[in-house]
C-alpha cells in the first residue's frame, strides 16, 4: 500500500475522530488520540497481518493499545480497516455502546485487549509474543505506549524482560508527544534520551517523526541483525492537525462545542494530509 493512500486514511481518521467526539456531546481524549493517527494509519493500512472477515484468525498479528485513553485513534483505525461497522462506530460513548472511553476487549470488533489503568500493555504484549514463540505460531505482537505512561515501573520491568526472552516478534511504539494528563512530561519525570535507554536494555531502536508516514513505514520494515524486540520512538504532537489543540494540554480530555468542532473540521478538510 503506498504512502499517499495511508495519508488519505490518516485524514479520514482525523475527520471521524472529530465527528464522533462532537456527536457524543461529552468530553473525550482528543489530544492523545490525534497524536497517534499516522502511526495507526500505517499499522492498519500497511503493516499488520489480519483478516477483517475472520478477526479471530490464529495467525493474525496482535495489536495492544497500552495508552488506553487513545481509543479515538484506535477506533477510527479499526473503522478504516473494516473491523468496526459505521453504525457501531457512531455509538461512541453512548448508552450500551461497545465503544467507550477506554477499550474493552472484543475480538469480533478487532479490539485485542481491555485497558484503563496505564502501564500494563507492554507486559501483555510480551506474554502474547512469548506464547506465539512457544506455540510456533507466525504472528507479530505490536504495542503502543504513551511517553507519560512510561513513568510506570511495570513498564521498565517489561523493557528489561523482553530482550532476555529474545522476542524479535515484538514491536513497541512510544507515542512521544511530551504531554500527559498532569502537564509537561519532562517536568514530571524527564527521561532524557528515551531511545538511548531502550538501547541500553538491549532493544533494537528506531527514532522517527511520528507524523511522517515514510519514516514510520521504514521503521516498521527495518530489520536488524540482533535477535531482540524493536521499539519505535515516535516524536509526535499532541492534538496534531487542529491548531488550537496542538501542544495544548487542555485538550487531553475536553468537549467540542459546535464552534470548535466546525473550526477543527475546516482545518482537517483544508490540510494536505
Amino acid at each position: 500500500m503506498n504512502t499517499e493512500h495511508i495519508r488519505g486514511v490518516a485524514k479520514f481518521m482525523r475527520t471521524r475522530i472529530l465527528e464522533i467526539s462532537h456527536r457524543c456531546n461529552l468530553s473525550a481524549h482528543l489530544g492523545g488520540g490525534l497524536s497517534m493517527v499516522e502511526i495507526m494509519a500505517t499499522l492498519y493500512g500497511s503493516v499488520l497481518k489480519f483478516d477483517k472477515n475472520n478477526p479471530r484468525w490464529a495467525e493474525r498479528d496482535r495489536f495492544i493499545l497500552s495508552k488506553g485513553h487513545g481509543v479515538l485513534g484506535y477506533y477510527s483505525a479499526l473503522l478504516a480497516a473494516g473491523f468496526i461497522p459505521e453504525e457501531v462506530f457512531n455509538t461512541f460513548q453512548t448508552n450500551e455502546s461497545d465503544l467507550i472511553a477506554h477499550p474493552v476487549m472484543n475480538l469480533d470488533l478487532g479490539i485485542e485487549s481491555s485497558n484503563g489503568s496505564l502501564g500494563h500493555g507492554l507486559s501483555m504484549a510480551i506474554g502474547i509474543a512469548l506464547a506465539g514463540k512457544k506455540k510456533q505460531q507466525h504472528f507479530n505482537a505490536y504495542v503502543l505506549l504513551g511517553d507519560g505512561e512510561c513513568n510506570e515501573g511495570a513498564v521498565w520491568e517489561a523493557i528489561m524482560s523482553a530482550p532476555q526472552l529474545g522476542l524479535d516478534n515484538l514491536t513497541a511504539i512510544v507515542d512521544y508527544n511530551r504531554l500527559q494528563s498532569d502537564g509537561d512530561s519532562r517536568k514530571i519525570i524527564d527521561f532524557g534520551d528515551l531511545a538511548a535507554k531502550f538501547r541500553c536494555f538491549g532493544w533494537n531502536v528506531c527514532e522517527v517523526d511520528g507524523h511522517n508516514i515514510d519514516e514510520i513505514l521504514a521503521a516498521f520494515t527495518q530489520t536488524f541483525d540482533r535477535v531482540a524486540p524493536k521499539v519505535i520512538v515516535a516524536h509526535t504532537i499532541k492534538g496534531k492537525g487542529v491548531s488550537f489543540m496542538e501542544n495544548n494540554n487542555e485538550w487531553h480530555h475536553n468537549r467540542l462545542t459546535k464552534a470548535s468542532y466546525e473550526q477543527a473540521i475546516a482545518e482537517i478538510g483544508a490540510s494536505n494530509a
